[in-house]
This record gives structure tokens, C-alpha cells and sequence, in this order.
């Protein structure tokens, strides 16, 4: 929550405005939140006697029920609002839809809704709130390792668009946050290692001993869901507990004088120097660890370069990924791709490179004085390492499936409601391309403003009729093509593997994995 003090005072032309906004939000570690033993979230809600829930369709499968009997215990009307996303559906019609569901719910000025799910959830479900009367209170509570470690952390929310990750958001804190690492035992291992690599982020460059921990407790961390599975000994779970709570504080430490990122040289920056490049743009994409890890792998080979690490800390850095099945290396990775990504994040960084690397392991620097031929000669030998590792740098389950996209779940209504609004609003882009929105096995009508290509979306066996000039060509079966980079996400044979997850569409939960908490 915020509060804003501010003054005028008259000038010798005009007047001057200055005010503070005072931000406090709380953070509650806390076992079992849906447990009925446990008031601490249904206390929130008290005084309103009714809470609208947003979360996905993996969340609600697995604790949909549990929820409802928390609320119902404590006499609380619970609504739900659910949604399927992944980053290719973390999109304007996502937040349009929650939007629309908070209109129905009629949430009052000061209401909070209450968002669980992973971070995806949260960035999404949390810019709809900083956007729906310009303010709307919120609860949060994560579900995944990233959702719980790095999203829960910042204030930021936002939504993708065009090619570009959250490139429409806002800054908007939160009333509380309850971190319950308990979910972590119904998420695939895929995610844990996912969101393993946001402590490896935070502890390279600003902490020492839980980089020491994770050195020391990787492999059991991964396979326990920090401590969390059955049979996990004490000792890993007390770690991991360390682990979690050292990491979410320094990051605190780092963000809180910087909430609303007016300096630009941040230290949880470091791995988001070149990683939006390689999680959009591999078919299918990256995870968002996976994408980081690349970076901080790449950047600790330019740091090494300069004689910034000793050779030990840029193998104990490798070897660390390496055990975690993290990425180091994509095919994609190239000169052309390290130029691209080089000149898009100066844009972000007004016109510098920012990049954090580690000097030495547990503290960072931030570099601006790189330019092309050493970042190349630091990707050619760094590639030349990547030989001696397993994989050849990489990682395992490092793309999205059915865990944590948007493909799978037939969500026509969304698209029709999106479509709806195009008429109004007539051209989405300069390109007349709607970004977003899930159609599946059924039919979509034409609709104005939706012209070219349905980016982002899957469409199932039936295909879709003409939109408006396009040719009843984006069908099923053999016929489908790449729709932003998605090969095979509408039919059945043509659709590629996907770390062993064959297809997409029409199916809850590829080949029966419904154990799945989303990212």
C-alpha cells in the first residue's frame, strides 16, 4: 500500500508541487496459509466477508477445494477468478479478463484481491490492480520458486507486448504478502530448478554464505523442493529454509531504497543484461531461469576476462549451473544475438550498459566500458568451455511446457471478449495484430481489427473461420506453422516435441502431468 504526502507552494510564474509517498507492505512466512488452523489470511478478508481469488487453472486444480473450504470456515464468500498463463500469454487480453471479472465482482475502492500463483500470476493480476481505478489494493500469495524468491520481492508488475517482456506495467506494492513454501511440493522439479537460479542471481553478486549453501546443498535442494518433499532430512530443509530467507532479505535490502528503479545499476540486475533475448527467441522459449542462467554464466566468463574473478570462483560460478541442470549455452547465442541484445538493454538503461558482474564472488560491478569485439571474444571462449561441461552447457528441461504456458487450456470466451473490445478500439498496433488470447477446439467469429495473425494464441482442431481477410489457413493437423515463434502449438501431428510433452492443444495437463503449479 502507499500513501502520498505532498505540499504546494506558489512560484514566481507558476506553482511547484512536492510530494513522498510512503510505502509498507509485510511479508508473513507462513506453512499451510489454506490450512484451517491458521487465520492469518482470512483475517484480511474479515471485515469485507467475501474475497475475489485470481489464480490459474493448475493452482486451482490442486488447492481449489482447500481454498474454498478455508474461506467457507472462517464465513467468508469466496470467488474465483481463473486464467491460464505463461509468458506467451502474460498479455493485454490476460489482464483484460481479470479486469472484467473485478468489474463483475464490483470490488470496492479499498478492496483486496487476493492473487495466487506463480510469479507470472502475480505480475499480470497485480498490474490489473495498480491500473483498475488507477489504484486497487491486493494480497499476494506465490505458489512457485520464482514466484516465492524473486517476483514476491518487487513491486513491479507488468504485462508482455509485441516481442517485448513487460513492456507495459506499473509500480504497485502489494498490502501483504504470505510466502508458504509448502506449495513447493506439488511443482515439478522443472520449476524448482527454474527458480533455483534467482538465488544463484542474488547470492554471486551480493551474498557470499548462501552462495556457500547452495555450493554445498544443490543437488538436494532441487530434488527435496527445498526441504519441502517427503523423506527430506532436517538438515536440507533447515538449509534450505536459511537459503530462502537470507536470499528474500538481501534482495529487500537491495530493492526497497530502489523501488521504483530510479538508479539504474542494480545488482539483482545482473543475468538480465542479454536473458530477454534468450527466453523469447528459441522455439520453443526458455524458461525465465534457464534464460537468466545463460546470462550469469556468460557474464562470469567476461568477468573472468578481465581478471575480476579468480579462475576457482569462475568454476565454482560454472560448476554450480552445471549441477543445477541450468543453462549456459544456446545455439541462439551468437554475435548477432549478443549485438542485438546489447543495443535493446541500453535502451532500457538509458544509453548504458549496466552490466553486473562479480567482483569477486558475494559483491559485483557494474561494466559499461565493454564494447562488441571483447563481449564476442568473451561468447567465443566461453563457448569453448562450455565443451567441458555436461550437455555442453545445456540445461535440462530448459523449455516451456505444459507447466508454465498458456497453450494448453481452450479459452475462447477470452478471445471473443478481447475481440469484442477490438471493435471499438479498432487497430491494436501499427501492424493490426491482436496480441494474445487462447482459442481452442471451437470456433472464433470475425471480428474487426484482428488482421494477418493471432499472435500468441493456439488454435485447436477445428481452426477458425476467415478473420477479416485472413484465409481459413491457420487449421490443424499437418498444415500448422510457427505463430510467434510457437511451432505446432494447433494440432496434433504437427506439433513439435516439447521436453517430451507432444501436443499442446486439447489436452489438461500434457500425458497426465497435472501436478503443475504454473511459473
Amino acid at each position: 500500500m502507499s500513501d502520498l504526502k505532498a505540499k504546494v507552494s506558489p512560484t514566481a510564474n507558476g506553482f511547484h508541487v512536492e510530494g513522498y509517498e510512503k510505502i509498507s507492505y509485510d511479508f508473513t512466512f507462513l506453512d499451510g496459509v489454506f490450512n484451517l488452523e491458521n487465520p492469518d489470511l482470512a483475517d484480511c478478508y474479515r471485515v469485507w466477508g467475501r474475497v475475489l481469488a485470481v489464480t490459474d487453472y493448475n493452482i486451482h486444480n490442486l488447492y481449489g477445494k482447500q481454498m474454498k473450504e478455508y474461506f467457507e470456515h472462517y464465513g467468508i464468500d469466496l470467488h474465483v477468478h481463473q486464467t491460464k498463463i505463461g509468458e506467451k500469454a502474460k498479455t493485454i487480453p490476460t489482464f483484460l479478463s481479470i479486469v472484467d471479472s473485478m468489474t463483475e465482482f464490483g470490488i470496492i475502492r479499498k478492496e483486496p484481491v487476493l492473487v495466487v500463483g506463480g510469479g507470472l500470476v502475480t505480475d499480470v493480476a497485480g498490474f490489473a490492480c495498480a491500473a483498475y481505478r488507477r489504484s486497487t489494493n491486493f494480497i499476494r500469495v506465490p505458489t512457485t520458486v520464482i514466484g516465492l524468491i524473486d517476483a514476491s520481492v518487487s513491486i513491479k508488475v507488468a504485462v508482455n507486448h509485441g516481442d517485448v517482456k513487460n513492456r507495459l506495467g506499473a509500480y504497485h506494492a502489494p498490502m501483504h504478502t504470505f510466502l508458504d513454501f509448502t506449495f513447493l511440493r506439488t511443482l515439478p522439479t522443472a520449476q524448482i530448478r527454474n527458480g533455483f537460479a534467482e538465488l544463484i542471481k542474488i547470492s554471486v553478486c551480493s551474498h557470499l554464505d548462501t552462495f556457500n549453501l547452495l555450493d554445498e546443498f544443490c543437488e538436494e535442494v532441487i530434488e527435496t523442493a527445498f526441504g519441502r518433499a517427503d523423506g527430506a532430512s532436517k538438515k536440507v530443509r533447515e538449509a534450505a529454509d536459511k537459503i530462502n530467507r537470507e536470499g528474500i532479505l538481501e534482495m529487500l535490502r537491495l530493492e526497497t531504497p530502489n523501488l521504483h528503479e530510479i538508479r539504474l545499476d542494480r545488482v539483482i540486475a545482473y543475468g538480465h543484461t542479454w536473458s530477454p533475448k534468450h527466453e523469447l527467441m528459441p522455439d520453443p522459449p526458455l524458461r525465465h531461469g534457464h534464460a537468466i542462467s545463460i546470462d550469469m554464466a556468460y557474464s562470469a566468463t567476461l568477468a573472468h576476462g578481465r581478471g575480476l574473478i579468480t579462475d576457482k570462483e569462475h568454476r565454482r560460478i560454472l560448476g554450480l549451473f552445471s549441477r543445477a541442470g541450468l543453462s549456459m549455452d544456446h545455439p541462439l547465442f551468437d554475435e548477432k544475438m549478443l549485438e542485438d541484445a546489447t543495443a535493446s538493454i541500453k535502451k532500457t538503461r538509458d544509453g548504458k550498459l549496466r552490466a553486473a558482474v562479480p567482483h569477486p564472488i558475494g559483491t559485483c560491478v557494474f561494466l559499461n566500458d565493454v564494447e562488441g569485439e571483447e563481449l564476442n571474444a568473451a561468447l567465443r571462449h566461453h563457448k569453448q568451455l562450455m565443451k567441458e561441461y555436461p550437455r555442453h552447457g545445456a540445461g535440462i528441461e530448459a523449455f516451456v511446457d505444459a507447466s508454465d504456458t498458456g497453450y494448453t487450456e481452450n479459452n475462447a470466451l477470452e478471445m471473443e471478449a478481447t475481440a469484442v473490445a477490438a471493435d471499438a478500439a479498432g487497430e491494436m498496433n501499427e501492424h493490426q495484430y491482436m496480441h494474445g488470447g487462447l482459442v481452442g477446439n471451437d470456433t472464433a467469429p470475425a471480428r474487426n481489427g484482428i488482421k494477418a495473425k493471432l499472435m500468441n494464441g493456439g488454435f485447436g482442431n477445428g481452426g477458425i473461420p476467415e478473420l477479416d481477410g485472413i484465409p481459413d489457413g491457420v487449421h490443424s493437423d499437418e498444415e500448422s506453422d510457427s505463430i510467434d515463434g510457437i511451432n505446432g502449438v494447433n494440432g496434433t501431428s504437427g506439433v513439435k516435441e516439447v521436453n517430451g510433452v507432444n501436443g499442446v492443444n486439447g489436452m489438461n495437463g500434457a500425458n497426465g502431468n497435472s501436478i503443475v503449479n504454473g511459473r
